[in-house]
């Protein structure tokens, strides 16, 4: 018997600004409303089925430090380049979490500062 991961939560301050950014990033829409945020994910997929949901609960704690776990998303349909400039268009900033500049991904921020890695790799590619 096994576990598996079918939603991750971040807690944040506007679910619903935070909702257009990674529904636009994700291809993902709102998918269920819940009392204090919103559920997003792959519209017509039930849940376990697909990728994990985005649970985007409100909070009025401010968030303190570096995220002790982040998401990464890879280009898909595109390469690295193209998929920073579309991402850095839907509002993502550079993040400095103490890189070199030599990795091969790039550190974002959404628009409410949760550390992301955009990935070099396209899906489906080897």
């Amino acid at each position: 018997m096994a576990a598996r991961i079918t939603g991750l939560v971040l807690d944040c301050h506007d679910p619903d600004r935070l909702a257009e950014f990674w529904c636009a990033v994700l291809g993902y829409e709102v998918i269920g409303h819940e009392p204090d945020g919103l559920e997003l994910g792959l519209p017509g997929v039930p849940l376990g089925d697909g990728p994990p949901t985005l649970v985007l609960a409100r909070t009025d704690h401010p968030r303190r430090g570096k995220l002790p776990l982040h998401v990464d998303v890879n280009p898909v349909g595109g390469d690295q380049d193209a998929e920073l400039r579309r991402l850095l268009a839907l509002g993502a900033r550079p993040a400095d979490v103490g890189q070199d500049g030599t990795e091969s991904w790039v550190v974002l921020q959404d628009p409410e500062g949760n550390e992301f890695c955009l990935l070099r790799k396209e899906l489906g590619t080897d």
